[in-house]
């Protein structure tokens, strides 16, 4: 079943969405990597990549459902953040913005009776959990640490130790 106009501009908006999140996590590594901290700065990249994945999903979707998936224009990320606190925080603010578009891209298809976007849809709504809750630990840890180099150095470790994947969509 084709989507509707409305379902297609707004799953592409969502593609768009999720290719920038990825730009974000990709300033917030080298922001990272500029502290010396390169286990953060692996786990954030490899948050970029798993917003391709989720970006690759949107358009498969889209493109299975016979309409036309589209990228829409992306600007550079605006990040700020300086300490490890305000990277994770800037982090979490952009999960908290992705999971907020994609239920409002679930209500959409309800609203149109699209039945066939609900596994999707309901997949990233479990994925958005997780997300939000892993970051948001990640905060709280950093907030325990303050500051504290060893502390610092050790999330850092433990941080890099993430297994890498493909940004090939699951």
């Amino acid at each position: 079943m084709k989507l509707t106009q409305t379902l297609e501009d707004a799953f592409n908006a969502q593609i768009s969405l999720e290719l920038h999140a990825s730009m974000v996590y990709r300033q917030l590594a080298i922001e990272m990597e500029l502290k010396d901290l390169p286990g953060m700065a692996a786990w954030l990249r490899h948050q970029a990549d798993e917003e391709i994945v989720h970006a690759n999903k949107f358009i498969d979707h889209v493109a299975d459902r016979d309409n036309h998936p589209r990228i829409g224009a992306l600007s550079a990320p605006e990040v700020t953040a300086t300490t490890v606190l305000e990277v994770f925080q800037a982090a979490l603010a952009h999960e908290q913005k992705v999971s907020a578009s994609i239920r409002s891209l679930y209500r959409l298809a309800e609203s149109e009776g699209d039945l066939d976007s609900r596994p999707l849809l309901n997949w990233f709504l479990e994925e958005q959990i997780e997300e939000e809750a892993t970051v948001s630990e990640i905060v709280g840890r950093v907030e325990l640490i303050n500051e504290d180099g060893p502390g610092l150095l050790r999330l850092d470790d433990e941080l890099g130790q993430r297994p890498t994947a493909t940004t090939e969509a699951k």
